[in-house]
Order: C-alpha cells, then sequence, then structure tokens
C-alpha cells in the first residue's frame, strides 16, 4: 500500500461504470470512497499494522456544487397536486414532511410516537437522534408537518409497524420521485435529500430564521456545514436590502427635517 496505489485506485473509480447506473463515478463519488479507504488506512497505521501512512501526500479535491433546492411554487404544486396512485401521494408526503422539518431519510423513516413529545411552547415537537451524526436534534412541528403525521396515524401500514409514515426503502422512493417530478413539471432532479436543502433554504432561511438555528434544526455539529446545505435566495436579500434602504431613508429625512432651511 502506497502513494502510487491510491492514485491508480482514483485512476480505476473514474473508470468504472457500476451496473444499473446511467454513468460513470463522479469526481466527488470518488473522493468519497477514497475517503472510507483513508480511514481504514489510517486506523491501521495507528494500531501499527502498517509502517506508514500513505495517505501523507494525497489531497481530495472536491468540486463545488450548487445544492438543489425546490422555490416555494414549486413546493406548492408538489403539496397540491393529486396523484390516483396511493404509492406516489405516500412517497410526495414522505418528501413534503421532510421540506416542513428538515429530517432526513433515515431518521423519518424510524420515528414513531415516542418521538412527539410537548415543547416548552406548549406545542408538538419531534425530539430524536441523528443516525448519522448521533445528535440530539429538537424540531417544533409546523402546522403541515403536524397535519401530515395526523393524515398516517391509522394508516394500515403504520399500524402494523409502528411508525410515524408507512415503510419504504431509499431506492424505491427516489425511484418513485423522479415520476412525481414528472407529473407535476419539477425538471429537478427530485431526491429526498433535497427536502432537507428546502428545509434550509426556503421554508427557514428564506423566511428570516437565523442560521443558528436552522443550524440546529438541521442537527449539525458545525454551522458551516450548515452554510453549505443553506443558500439565501435573491428574494431574500432583496427583502433585507429593502429594509435597509427604507431605514437610510427615515433616518435621511429626519436628518433634513431637523434643518432648519
Amino acid at each position: 500500500m502506497d502513494y502510487k496505489f491510491i492514485c491508480d485506485f482514483e485512476s480505476y473509480l473514474h473508470c468504472f461504470w457500476p451496473k444499473g447506473h446511467p454513468k460513470a463515478l463522479g469526481q466527488n463519488t470518488v473522493m468519497k470512497h477514497i475517503q472510507r479507504l483513508r480511514k481504514l488506512i489510517t486506523l491501521a497505521y495507528h494500531l501499527e499494522w502498517i509502517g506508514r501512512d500513505p495517505f501523507v501526500r494525497w489531497k481530495p479535491t472536491f468540486e463545488k456544487r450548487e445544492r438543489e433546492f425546490l422555490s416555494t411554487n414549486e413546493l406548492s404544486n408538489l403539496e397540491t397536486y393529486y396523484f390516483p396512485i396511493e404509492r406516489l401521494e405516500r412517497v410526495r408526503d414522505l418528501f413534503v414532511f421532510s421540506c416542513y422539518t428538515g429530517i432526513s431519510y433515515a431518521d423519518v423513516i424510524k420515528l414513531n410516537n415516542t418521538h412527539i413529545h410537548k415543547g416548552i411552547d406548549g406545542n408538538n415537537w419531534i425530539i430524536t437522534n441523528r443516525q448519522k451524526t448521533k445528535t440530539i436534534v429538537k424540531i417544533p412541528l409546523l402546522y403541515k408537518a403536524q397535519e401530515l403525521i395526523n393524515k398516517y396515524q391509522n394508516h394500515p401500514m403504520t399500524v402494523i409497524t409502528e411508525t410515524l409514515f408507512p415503510v419504504i426503502t431509499n431506492e424505491k422512493l427516489n425511484l418513485y420521485l423522479k415520476e412525481i417530478a414528472d407529473a407535476c413539471g419539477i425538471i429537478k432532479n427530485l431526491t429526498f435529500h433535497m427536502a432537507r436543502h428546502t428545509f434550509a433554504t426556503t421554508i427557514t432561511l428564506s423566511n428570516g430564521v437565523p442560521i443558528e438555528t436552522v443550524s440546529k434544526l438541521l442537527g449539525h455539529t458545525k454551522i458551516v456545514t450548515t452554510q453549505i446545505y443553506a443558500k439565501v435566495i435573491d428574494r431574500k436579500v432583496s427583502e433585507d436590502m429593502e429594509k435597509l434602504r427604507e431605514k437610510f431613508d427615515l433616518e435621511t429625512n429626519d436628518d433634513l427635517g431637523n434643518h432648519v432651511i
């Protein structure tokens, strides 16, 4: 195991074409695979199974990408669209619930009644541990999220699984989201993780929720992670600048009014 092996492995991954995939692995996916290998090699080095760390000179190179999210209109169209097929309606509801809570697939699919608690404001909150980071997240339930929980309270599937929502695999979930996007006229690559981005931008940041609060709601351990997920949209920038403009105009008028001409 040496530096050349790592470089050769990277080249191999760039040429690798997984069965069923429409294209070869992208740059960021390749970097993620190598990072997983690096964790094992670092462990081996610390345990003194190998004499040196071959990753010392290797540096990951990630491509910067814009995090896609649904706009207010797109989310509204998705919420109000009538699906004659029940499985698509269930998947849509799961996605919308994540849009209003920011909860990831791994966490939302295991939610049950024990995760619902009365918060300090007297309203229902979701309190759970993030599977990815093991951190506790406490999320006050917005009306639309609570409405979806109520909808599936006595559903035949949730009665059996004792979960808040019908259980479905991540693969099928994202597959059905493609059908949903086509039906609603959404041209973006709709994945379940996009709901988390939508919560960070369209639901919270663009409505004036401070990024520190958004970071806590998403269960991030570092605010830098939230800054990657959440992008303040142009409308919010415009509204904030308009408020600033009005403030300066009022101060200017006051100054002029205090002068006798």
